[in-house]
């Protein structure tokens, strides 16, 4: 049986690397033509590696050209910068620091509603992940669960239906709602605890250094996916941050670093700059310009929530204050939230985003942050109407579900104010491969996050 590991092999990202030079300004139709005159495949449309090995004399042309395509340069850098002085440049309304009495910590039961949150909205969308849209609408049809309201499941739906549109492999046996049985292992998951870790261990003042190593020492690498597990291979190979983002990574404007900002903004309440600078430091290590966009947006997005007394759209805003206005990734969160405000009907919503959004990849920074800015417009920040509609709407279903999740869950300011059909099935369990945390409860979550936002946000020295 031959080993085809995902998401690193020469020859499955130069696909990817060919979207992404069309996607951020750079020419690479002559390397392109190069690749396909030799043979060379497309990039795997929802899988993480191609059903076949490629010859020797692919895998090495793959890997040369990853590294001429690194060399062409783009006409968008300037409007899209990573470095984090040239991204404050770029906005005119980045946020000001607080006065000198610091916001609040949120309080414990804002904090483990938004840890179930987190986690409702994940599990929820797991068993359709990697599923096309109209798969994900005909099976929730099939379920009598359209429009969207409550978990999936396979009781009632067609076998010819399934065959068509199979649950995800790894995923049904535990998410759909006859299977569920507290909350099982999910990266989306994993890098809150990791971030937890980080700030236990490095405070307030982490480096993008300090995230590489404890990745090394606490994470699996069969845990990471995509960006994360392309900059967690350059490390092994010496790459140091940050490189690893930059060296043969097709994927640095995906939705990893997103995914991996929500500690970054419960402990930074009232402070979206600090937030985002936080975001950015971690989402460095494997991801550049929007797709470090995304986590800082997410991340001012919970600092404003974090405060108890914002709604869901001044909260948006404030997120955008942070990503440079010129940027593919402001422009998609504007025109999400314009529609999400403008059209009733969420389906039509959806479709006019993935119209919009149809040349990006299914786990691209850009659909799916639009898709969970509009979910939350729409839905009005409320709960079960946010992670529904950011689920409904497919590509990255469970990151988009655990992100609304969080967000909404953490604007409802406690746990009992989330209905219990979304609760009850989690048993207040998670399951995890990282360090000490399989089998931990919410509430504990909760407490040792609250902790830590207090510790932080009492310590006079802050990021600007």
């Amino acid at each position: 049986m031959t080993l085809r590991l995902t998401w690193v092999q020469p020859e499955d990202l130069l696909g990817h690397e060919l979207a992404q030079a069309y996607q951020d300004g750079r020419a690479p139709e002559a390397i392109a033509a190069r690749w396909h005159a030799a043979g060379g495949p497309e990039a795997p449309p929802r899988a993480g590696t191609s059903p076949t090995p490629a010859s020797r004399y692919l895998r090495a042309l793959a890997g040369d050209l990853l590294d001429e395509l690194a060399e062409l340069p783009s006409g968008l850098a300037d409007a899209e910068p990573t470095d984090l002085g040239q991204i404050r440049a770029h906005c005119p309304d980045w946020p000001a620091r607080p006065g000198p009495a610091p916001a609040p910590a949120p309080t414990q039961a804002h904090l483990e509603a938004a840890w179930l949150g987190r986690a409702v909205g994940c599990l929820l969308g797991k068993p359709v992940e990697k599923l096309p849209l109209e798969g994900i609408r005909d099976l929730a049809r099939a379920g009598g669960n359209w429009p969207l309201r409550t978990w999936f499941t396979a009781r009632g739906v067609p076998d010819d239906l399934l065959r068509t549109h199979p649950w995800n492999r790894r995923s049904a046996p535990t998410s759909l709602a006859e299977n569920i049985d507290g909350m099982p292992e999910d990266d989306d998951l994993n890098y809150p605890l990791l971030n937890l870790l980080l700030l236990q261990r490095h405070g307030r003042d982490f480096t993008t250094a300090d995230v590489a190593r404890l990745w090394l020492d606490e994470l699996p690498a069969g845990r990471t996916f995509t960006a994360e597990r392309v900059a967690y291979r350059n490390l092994l190979t010496g790459i140091e941050p940050p490189h690893t983002a930059h060296h043969r990574n097709p994927f640095r404007e995906w939705i990893g670093a997103l995914i991996r900002a929500d500690v970054h903004g419960w402990t930074n309440p009232g402070d979206p700059a600090a937030a985002a600078a936080a975001a950015h430091r971690d989402a460095t290590l494997t991801h550049t310009a929007n797709g470090v966009y995304a986590a800082m947006f997410t991340a001012a997005t919970i600092a404003e929530a974090a405060t108890g007394h914002g709604d869901i759209h001044a909260c948006l805003r404030t997120g955008l204050t942070v990503v440079p206005p010129a940027s593919r990734l402001a422009e998609a969160i504007r025109h999400a939230v314009h529609l999400a405000r403008t059209t009733e009907d969420f389906d039509t919503v959806v479709d006019a985003l993935h119209t919009t959004h149809r040349a990006y990849h299914w786990v691209h920074a850009l659909p799916n942050t639009a898709l969970i800015a509009a979910a939350l417009t729409h839905a009005n920040g409320d709960f079960s109407g946010s992670i529904c509609r950011a689920v409904s709407g497919g590509w990255d279903t469970d990151s988009n579900g655990a992100t609304a999740g969080s967000v909404a869950g953490l604007l409802t300011g406690a746990p009992t104010a989330l209905p219990d059909r979304w609760t009850t099935p989690l048993k207040n369990r998670l399951a995890t491969s990282v360090a000490d945390f399989d089998g931990i409860g919410f509430d504990t979550l909760a407490q040792l996050t609250h902790r830590l936002a207090h510790q932080l946000t009492h310590r006079e020295t802050r990021h600007p």
